[in-house]
C-alpha cells in the first residue's frame, strides 16, 4: 500500500507536470568498473581504519545496549557482500552457510548480539577479506547489464552504500564508547562568522521529489512524482549549539508546552537536560567527542538531538521543523529551470569545497561554511555536517516498489519513524544525495543528528 509524502500534496493525475529532475547520464562499462571499484575500496578503507584502531576486547564488547559489538559489524558487512555479490549476483556457492543466521539483522536483535557465537575479530576480518578478494575477481568480468540487479552495477553500489552505513553504525560506538580517544582527524577550516540571511522563501509550486535515474538510488527514494509545495521560510544554516543553548538557558528542558506528550514524558522519564554528551561545568558547557572532552563551541550546528529536543526548539522559537518534502525541494528545486537537482549545488558529485562528508572530519563545520555548495536560494549546509530531523513520517512514495528486498524500507514504514535527511559528517558521498532518505525513531540521540527550522510564508 503506498501513501502520498506527509505534508506533501500530489500533482492531480494528469496534470501536466514539466518540473523532471535532471537525467543522469550512464557511464560506459570501464568508468563503471572503476567507480565501483573505488567506492568498495573506500568503504574498506575506513572499515579497516574503524575496527583497527582499538584492542580486540574493544571490538567485542557491547559498548551500548543500543549498538553491536564492532566485530559484529566487520562480519556481517562481509556476510551481505557474499550474500548479494558472491551469491545472488555471481551464482557462487555459500561459503560460510552456518554464519548468515548470526549476521541477520532481523534474527537477532543488537541487545543480544553479544551473546552469539560470533566469528573472532582475527576470523571476522579473514571472512571479509576472502571474500572481497572473490568480489573483485567477479567485477573484473561483469558487463552491468542484463537484470535489475546489475543493471547500472546497482548490486555493487548498494553493497558499498552497505558497508559505509555501517561504518557510521561503527562511528557511532566509537563515540558511545568509554575510554581514551582512538580516531583523530584534521577539523576543518575555520570560517569568519555567518552574517547572512537567517532565513530564505522557498517559492511554492510543484517540484519532482524522489528519482526514478539516479541508478544507485534505493527503493525508498523511489520513483520520482511530482509534489506540490506550499512557499515556506527555511533557516539558511542548520541551528547551532550557540543558539541551542538559548533554548535550554530559557527553561526549554522544564516547560512542557514546548513539547509533545510523548516527548515531554520522555524528558521527564530519562532527565534529559541538554543535548546528548554535553554536561555543564564551571559556568560553561561541555561535551565528550570521541573520547576527548572539549567546550561545546557555539558555531557549530548542534548534534546529538532526538526528534523530540529538536521539534521542542522549533516550537519555542516560533516555528516548526521542515516536512521532508520542504526539505527536499529547498535542497533540489532550480526555479530558474525548474528541475531537481542531484545535488543543491548541481548534478556534479560531492567534492570537499561543497560539503563535509565521508569521515574526513569528526564534527561538523561551523555554520555558513561550505557557500560552493549552496542551493540556488542560497540555502547552507544542507547535505553534510548533521542529519536533519524533518516532521514528516517515514512513508512509501507513490507507485513504490520493494527492492531488491521487503527489509531495507517497507517493514519501517509508518508513524513509529521520521525521516532524516541530507547526511553527516560521518556519512560518506556515495550514501549521501538530495534524495536519501534516513529514518529512526524520534527518542534517538546517538545518532549524528541536528536539524533547522522553517515557518509558514504568513507566519
Amino acid at each position: 500500500m503506498t501513501a502520498p509524502e506527509t505534508g506533501a500534496t500530489p500533482v492531480a493525475p494528469g496534470t501536466r507536470h514539466p518540473h523532471a529532475e535532471t537525467p543522469h547520464a550512464e557511464p560506459d562499462t570501464e568508468a563503471l568498473r572503476a567507480r565501483v571499484l573505488a567506492t568498495l575500496t573506500t568503504a574498506r578503507e575506513r572499515t579497516t581504519l574503524l575496527t583497527s584502531c582499538v584492542e580486540d576486547p574493544d571490538l567485542t564488547a557491547q559498548h551500548s545496549p543500543l549498538m553491536s559489538p564492532l566485530v559484529w559489524d566487520l562480519a556481517h558487512i562481509g556476510n551481505q557482500e557474499e550474500l548479494w555479490l558472491l551469491r545472488t549476483v555471481g551464482g557462487r556457492d555459500a561459503m560460510r552457510p552456518e554464519i548468515d543466521g548470526l549476521y541477520d539483522a532481523f534474527e537477532h536483535p543488537r541487545a543480544e548480539r553479544p551473546k552469539l557465537p560470533l566469528l573472532p575479530p582475527a576470523e571476522a576480518r579473514a571472512y571479509a577479506a576472502e571474500v572481497r578478494g572473490r568480489a573483485l575477481d567477479l567485477i573484473g568480468a561483469a558487463e552491468f547489464r542484463g537484470t535489475r540487479l546489475t543493471e547500472a552495477g546497482f548490486a555493487f553500489g548498494m553493497i558499498a552504500q552497505h558497508e559505509q552505513q555501517h561504518d557510521e553504525t561503527m562511528l557511532i560506538t566509537h563515540q558511545l564508547r568509554e575510554g581514551p580517544q582512538a580516531l583523530t582527524a584534521p577539523d576543518p577550516e575555520p570560517v569568519a562568522p555567518y552574517t547572512g540571511p537567517g532565513e530564505v522563501l522557498v517559492p511554492g509550486g510543484p517540484f519532482t521529489m524522489g528519482t526514478s535515474t539516479e541508478p544507485w538510488a534505493l527503493d525508498n527514494e523511489r520513483p520520482a512524482h511530482p509534489v506540490e509545495v506550499a512557499p515556506f521560510w527555511l533557516d539558511t544554516v542548520p541551528v547551532t549549539n550557540g543558539a541551542y543553548q538559548e533554548f535550554i538557558a530559557d527553561g526549554g528542558y522544564d516547560t512542557e508546552r514546548w513539547w509533545t506528550p510523548d516527548g515531554w514524558a520522555h524528558v521527564r522519564q530519562h532527565g534529559l537536560f541538554a543535548p546528548q554528551f554535553w554536561w555543564r561545568e564551571g559556568g560553561q558547557w561541555l561535551r565528550r567527542r570521541f573520547g576527548a572532552t572539549e567546550v561545546v563551541p557555539a558555531d557549530e550546528p548542534v548534534l546529538h538531538v532526538s526528534w523530540y529536543e529538536a521539534d521542542a526548539y522549533a516550537r519555542w522559537a516560533g516555528r516548526r521543523l521542515p516536512t521532508e518534502a520542504e526539505w527536499e525541494k529547498a535542497a533540489r528545486h532550480d526555479p530558474a529551470t525548474g528541475r531537481s537537482r542531484r545535488y543543491p549545488w548541481g548534478d556534479a558529485d560531492p567534492g570537499p569545497e561543497h560539503a563535509n562528508l565521508g569521515q574526513r572530519h569528526l564534527r561538523p563545520a561551523p555554520a555558513g561554511s561550505y557557500p560552493a555548495g549552496e542551493s540556488p536560494l542560497g540555502v547552507r549546509q544542507l547535505i553534510g555536517d548533521v542529519w536533519e530531523w524533518t516532521a514528516s513520517d517515514f512513508l512509501p512514495y507513490p507507485g513504490f516498489g520493494a527492492f531488491p528486498y521487503k527489509e531495507y524500507s517497507e517493514v519501517f514504514y509508518g508513524p513509529r519513524y521520521k525521516v532524516l535527511r541530507g547526511g553527516a559528517f560521518a556519512v560518506d558521498a556515495v550514501a549521501c544525495r538530495g534524495t536519501f532518505r534516513n529514518w529512526d525513531h524520534p527518542v534517538r540521540r546517538q545518532i549524528f543528528s541536528g536539524f533547522r527550522t522553517a515557518r509558514s510564508e504568513n507566519v
